[in-house]
């Protein structure tokens, strides 16, 4: 409205212009989730044609859209209500609002429960954390994540879930899941190294090979070493994860244990337990490698996700961080729409390594 009369509201410039604001009335508009009233400003001289719902229209730019855009980028319903009023000169009650956003629960719950395909290519699984409140208190909370690489090479989110700090057995859940909505085969999974998680992915499909992240390892490992030794230290480390091939890997893990050993065992140790699904990538050529020994691919989706709910320091339930995530998932995945780099080399190393397995 300011832009249409040229001035703003109570600005004395606007006096004797020959038009001026005249109230609002209520409009009632068709949405995707039924009939729904808002209130349009008008002007004396009925010149004025909001852009959200033209004249003589009960349909315009969708109000839904906007809505659950602004509640995806972390806006509360009062938000919401205060941005539309002051920015798009809409009153749009707060219960209004949330009818609007409670539907995304139901759409995020036929979302988590879609058929998926029978077979990924990879799978990449992550957790990420949220403050929520619970029983009365404010409590971490993971949000498991999983994306499978698709026979076409694109990526797809298969679903989030909600649990508390997170473990092995909860993953045990996810994948049951996962199966119970048609997962029938994955070839390579991709975790970070939380105890006993790839144990749980071959009971419940065991001819998934399982790469442990590389990245997460040396972080791990790096937590023990002294900030004067950590230079030459992850210098150390790079000639086993650069090596060329799982043989050479082994002979630099031999020279590192020795140099290293008696000073930092624990860490160590620790690639010596993890050493078989640490190295799992090297059975692949150079382009699979690139993309399975390490969960970026997951952790930069967990980073975007935090990009949209930034504004919401905790979550009230569940429900609400459910709706929020899948939401910000949602806004994401619209960019999807190339398959991953080198693809048809990517595919065709696929088929020639796994043979009939691969499912066309």
């Amino acid at each position: 409205m300011d832009a249409h009369l040229g001035y703003e509201k109570h600005d004395v410039s606007g006096n004797n212009t020959g038009n001026s604001r005249n109230g609002s009335f209520p409009k009632t508009i068709q949405t995707e989730h039924g009939e729904s009233t808002i209130q349009i400003p008008r002007d004396r001289n009925g010149e004025y044609d909001p852009i959200i719902v033209p004249k003589h229209q009960s349909r315009g730019l969708s109000i839904e859209k906007l809505v659950i855009s602004l509640y995806a980028k972390g806006m509360s319903v009062s938000d919401i209500e205060e941005e539309l009023r002051s920015i798009y000169e809409i009153n749009l009650s707060g219960s209004s609002i949330s009818i609007i956003t409670n539907k995304v629960t139901q759409a995020a719950q036929e979302w988590q429960n879609r058929p998926l395909e029978r077979q990924y290519l990879i799978v990449w699984m992550d957790g990420i954390m949220f403050k929520v409140r619970d029983g009365g208190k404010v409590i971490n909370k993971t949000v498991y994540i999983c994306i499978g690489l698709t026979k076409t090479g694109k990526k797809e989110v298969l679903g989030l879930w909600v649990g508390k700090a997170e473990s092995a057995a909860f993953w045990m859940s996810v994948l049951t899941d996962l199966k119970t909505r048609g997962v029938e085969d994955i070839l390579i999974t991709c975790t970070d190294n939380l105890n006993g998680f790839t144990d749980t992915i071959r009971s419940v499909f065991p001819e998934a090979a399982t790469q442990v992240c590389v990245v997460h390892q040396i972080r791990n490992s790096c937590r023990y070493v002294t900030y004067k030794d950590l230079k030459a230290f992850t210098v150390d480390l790079k000639t086993i994860y650069g090596a060329v091939n799982k043989e050479a890997a082994a002979l630099a893990l031999d020279a590192f244990e020795q140099k290293w050993d008696s000073k930092y065992r624990y860490a160590v140790r620790s690639w010596r337990t993890n050493w078989d699904d640490l190295t799992t990538f090297f059975d692949y050529p150079v382009e699979i490698r690139k993309i399975i020994y390490t969960t970026n691919l997951i952790e930069n989706l967990n980073s975007r996700i935090r990009k949209y709910t930034k504004a919401k320091l905790s979550f009230p339930n569940d429900d609400a961080v459910k709706k929020s995530v899948y939401l910000a998932i949602n806004e994401i995945e619209r960019k999807w729409t190339m398959p991953i780099k080198n693809w048809a080399i990517v595919l065709n190393q696929f088929i020639t390594i796994f043979e009939d397995r691969v499912l066309l």
